[in-house]
């Protein structure tokens, strides 16, 4: 698919970055998608606080509502504006691994409006460890954000693989070079962790970067949703890419993700029990 109205940023040139992120912060604010580096893929983001736009999202990629998409922030300063009820494990979690590959569900905070899907009233915040995205969201603010390909394809680890897929559905692309920084375009993206810190005690819904050690070296309660102590999909340095299927989600509740995208969460993410199971649907 050729990207026939859009226009690619080549952000390795300061004048194209600086475009680039102007450009995308205005067609942010008009409800258009933009396709970004992150530290794990490419990925397509919209306004978090836009229904048009993430609706646009979903369907560039051929997706559901039942699978909302993640909000990357900026820093961990706003996550009491977004989110409710944020635990003092939270924010040990968030101080230890952000920016980083690790995504938290928490209770959306109930004065904000927004409609990210099917959500049971939570929200999935993760900082990326990734410059250009951070001074994305700096310009402008919260961003829905899903691996930028066609769902039932590959991730996209460079912006001509997004553009291929995604083609004009994209007002924009922000080409920050392969992902993941360093590594070949061609190997398999490692997911971001994600803990589900909506119950009393954090329930580990998808092995990934941050391992079950890493995360209970800072809080030793959390519990892995699939009863595996052992798993941990984060290849050692010099390991090569995770096994095929690594990264896929625990099963939350009833539901467990069916395709393995960096920067999804478990669809339809229900809220905590006290006891740490998953609430009936």
């Amino acid at each position: 698919m050729d990207a026939v109205n859009s226009t690619v940023y080549d952000c390795s040139s300061i004048a194209q970055r600086t475009a680039g992120l102007k450009h995308a912060a205005r067609a942010l604010a008009a409800d258009a998608c933009v396709v970004l580096p992150t530290d794990t893929v490419y990925g397509i983001g919209a306004n978090a606080f836009s229904a048009r736009g993430v609706a646009t999202l979903l369907a560039a990629k051929g997706r559901s509502r039942a699978m909302p998409p993640p909000v990357l922030i900026a820093h961990a300063g706003v996550l009491d504006g977004l989110a409710d009820e944020v635990s003092d494990d939270a924010r040990a979690l968030a101080r230890a691994f952000w920016p980083g590959g690790l995504t938290l569900i928490f209770h959306s905070h109930p004065s904000l409006g927004w409609d990210l899907g099917e959500t049971h009233g939570t929200v999935a915040l993760r900082v990326p460890d990734d410059e250009l995205a951070q001074a994305l969201l700096i310009e402008s603010g919260p961003l829905a954000v899903s691996s930028a390909n066609r769902t039932g394809h590959p991730a996209a680890s460079t912006a001509g693989a997004a553009v291929d897929m995604l083609g004009d559905s994209v007002e924009l692309y922000l080409d920050g070079g392969p992902r993941p920084v360093g590594g070949p375009a061609d190997r398999d993206p490692v997911p971001s962790t994600i803990v589900d810190c909506t119950g009393e005690t954090p329930l580990l819904v998808r092995h990934g970067t941050v391992s079950l050690a890493r995360l209970r070296s800072v809080v030793p309660s959390v519990v892995p949703a699939d009863g595996d102590e052992e798993l941990d999909s984060a290849p050692a340095p010099g390991a090569g890419p995770a096994e095929p299927g690594a990264g896929r989600p625990a099963a939350s509740g009833s539901h467990a993700v069916s395709e393995p995208d960096p920067e999804a969460v478990p669809p339809a993410a229900e809220p905590a029990d006290p006891a740490g199971a998953a609430a009936p649907a």
